[in-house]
């Protein structure tokens, strides 16, 4: 917890030397749900009234970026599933958008997030020739612990810093979830799931205009004895 309430504290300084510092997480099993009658707005003395009753049109999974420094939400991926595969290239297109820049994510420990996929993204942009092993048998990819280390390596110029469990609050990412949450999905109604694509999409770019880094105040003591 100290570790990662540090790497925020100087998340700054950090970005003046070219390390960018990104909270990443999933949001999967998004609806796509249209109400069957329109929501009627709000009135002198009536609150906004919604039809309980709605059309299912699918789900979506959305990755999601949210850099510490800036406040704002970069490289998102919106698909139909979450695989290792697909965090793996949500990984490739986030850094692919800075190629020269560090890069450092703080992610749970989601066994996606520690997968054989990823270690060969790290090791491949790196430009690490050591043999990773085999997946459950040998070497870097024998566990989840082994590919954990090292993807957690400070010496790469991708790294993975990992909260720990039950400990999902210290990722930030988790605040922005909430908002988009709150301001999009929540009250939202959806024809398809190319329209809540579509519309995820345009609040991640009305927020980025004017989005500002959260206030992290938390310095990572105990919260009780």
């Amino acid at each position: 917890m100290r570790t990662i309430c540090t790497l925020y504290a100087y998340v700054m300084l950090l970005a003046t030397m070219g390390v960018r510092v990104i909270s990443c997480d999933e949001m999967t099993g998004v609806q796509a749900l249209e109400r069957s009658a329109p929501t009627q707005p709000m009135q002198p003395g009536q609150p906004e009234r919604r039809e309980f009753e709605y059309i299912r049109h699918g789900t979506l999974s959305l990755m999601a970026n949210f850099e510490i420094a800036t406040g704002r939400c970069i490289a998102p991926s919106l698909g139909p599933t979450r695989t290792e595969a697909d965090f793996a290239a949500h990984i490739a297109q986030t850094i692919d958008t800075d190629p020269e820049a560090v890069w450092v994510f703080v992610t749970d420990q989601l066994n996606t997030h520690q997968s054989e996929s990823l270690v060969r993204l790290v090791a491949a942009r790196d430009g690490l020739s050591d043999d990773l092993g085999v997946k459950g048998k040998s070497g870097i990819l024998q566990s989840l612990d082994s590919r954990a280390a090292f993807l957690s390596d400070p010496t790469h110029h991708i790294q993975f810093v990992y909260v720990p469990k039950h400990t999902s609050w210290l990722n930030q990412v988790e605040i922005w979830l909430g908002i988009l949450v709150r301001r999009v999905i929540k009250r939202g109604t959806f024809t398809s799931t190319d329209d809540l694509r579509a519309k995820i999409l345009a609040f991640i770019d009305y927020f980025n205009r004017t989005a500002k880094p959260f206030r992290w105040t938390y310095t990572g003591r105990p919260l009780m004895a």
